[in-house]
């Protein structure tokens, strides 16, 4: 066991408590989302394991070891642990080369930068190699934060929002390097986002916070087939949600149903086409079902009145 939460509390201010009891645990080598809306306390969870902001009660043990927080650490942070926030800490007059090789010994110079232009390729930036940071937009200053936090191979790598200030061509490509790098590794990666699409693929387990509390903690297979309730399904992107009446009067089986997990059929329930829009690989639909609208995903544009099933 890499990481274990044990019965943490934490708030901001007395009136508003955030974490109430909460436990968790983390296996070494995974990778691991942290999802949950804005202000559901992911960047607060990551500060608290990284050493940033002390708790009221509880224990947080990493690698064997109980850690103490800013009381017990005349340095911010932890020995063996990296977190990226959403501030970079870059150092503005130094390179990015420089600023990626800021923790590797000096001692084999060229072994140095053969090091620091491996992970400058791992997020895309080697062509910036001797550019500063404050020519940089904001999406590349925090992929040289990342590969400078992957320069010390850290046991576990916490990234808060990595994806976030990036355009959706850079984002494909910085995913793949980076779970690639971080499993050659075997790097333990925490990794913080309300766009669980992005990253599915890649991850071995998702944790979901809602307002503080852990509602979900499975496989993202598990997670994606069997979500806790609609807050969990919503994470997920487009998503209909029923109300237990709705299952009842539309005689369907669940509470939630994916656009793509609805169908045009020979035989099914009579639906009308609101809209019908061309949509990439789909054509994204709003049809009314039994006077609810709900959107599906089609091949070819829909028009009129249709038959549809649930699956």
């Amino acid at each position: 066991m890499l990481l274990e939460i044990n019965n943490l509390y934490f708030s901001h201010s007395q009136e508003k408590p955030l974490f109430q009891n909460l436990n968790l645990k983390l296996d070494e080598g995974k990778i691991i989302a942290l999802a949950g809306e804005s202000g559901c306390g992911k960047s607060t969870l990551l500060s608290l394991i990284y050493g940033l902001l002390d708790w009221d009660q509880g224990e947080i043990i990493f690698d064997s070891r109980k850690l103490m927080g800013p009381k017990g650490n005349l340095v911010p942070g932890e020995p063996d642990m990296k977190f990226v926030a959403q501030n970079f800490d870059l150092m503005p007059y130094a390179t990015v080369a420089d600023n990626v090789g800021k923790f590797i010994s000096n001692i084999n110079l060229a072994k140095k930068k053969e090091k620091v232009l491996e992970l400058l390729d791992v997020v895309g930036l080697v062509e910036f190699a001797n550019v500063l940071p404050k020519y940089l937009s904001g999406g590349q200053q925090q992929r040289v934060a990342i590969a400078r936090a992957l320069s010390v191979l850290p046991k576990l790598l916490l990234l808060d929002e990595p994806f976030s200030n990036l355009d959706f061509a850079r984002k494909i490509e910085l995913r793949e390097k980076l779970f690639r790098y971080v499993k050659e590794n075997n790097i333990s990666l925490v990794i913080s986002t309300h766009e669980l699409q992005d990253i599915i693929p890649w991850t071995d387990q998702i944790i979901v916070l809602q307002s503080g509390r852990l509602i979900q903690n499975d496989t993202a297979e598990e997670t994606y087939k069997n979500p806790y309730n609609p807050y969990v399904a919503k994470l997920f992107g487009e998503v209909n949600i029923f109300t237990e009446l709705e299952i009842s009067e539309l005689e369907i089986s669940r509470f939630y149903y994916y656009p793509h997990q609805i169908r045009v059929s020979e035989n099914g329930f009579e639906a009308e086409v609101l809209e019908s829009r061309f949509a990439g690989n789909h054509y994204w639909n709003k049809i009314r079902f039994k006077n609810k609208e709900i959107v599906m995903f089609s091949s070819y544009q829909l028009q009129n009145s249709i038959q549809i099933n649930f699956e």
